[in-house]
C-alpha cells in the first residue's frame, strides 16, 4: 500500500506543472507570469540574474491584474535589486580564488 500512495503522490506532483501563462515583451528584461499551485509567478529576467514574485490567485482577480502591477516604479526597483545581486555575486565569485 506504501508503494502505491507514493506513486500516486508522485502523480499529482506531475500533474500539478508550472504552466507559464504569459510571456510579457520589454525592452531590457525577460518578463514571464507562470500558474502553480493556485499562485501566479511573476519572473523578470536580466541576464544571468532573476526574481521572482509569487502571488496567491486569491489575492487578485486574474491575470490582468497580476500584469497591472508591473509598474515603472517595480522594474526600477529590480533594477537596483538587479546591480545589488551583481555586486554581491561579484564579491563572492572574487573571494573563491582568495581562499
Amino acid at each position: 500500500m506504501l508503494n502505491f500512495i507514493s506513486f500516486t503522490s508522485f502523480l499529482l506532483f506531475l500533474s500539478k506543472k508550472v504552466r507559464l501563462v504569459k510571456d510579457i515583451p520589454h525592452e531590457r528584461y525577460k518578463i514571464q507570469i507562470f500558474q502553480y499551485n493556485g499562485k501566479y509567478i511573476l519572473k523578470i529576467e536580466l541576464g544571468q540574474f532573476e526574481q521572482s514574485f509569487k502571488i496567491s490567485e486569491l489575492d487578485v482577480h486574474g491575470l490582468e491584474e497580476v500584469e497591472s502591477m508591473i509598474t515603472d516604479t517595480l522594474l526600477k526597483n529590480t533594477l537596483l535589486r538587479f546591480v545589488e545581486m551583481r555586486k554581491d555575486w561579484q564579491e563572492a565569485f572574487s573571494s573563491k580564488n582568495t581562499k
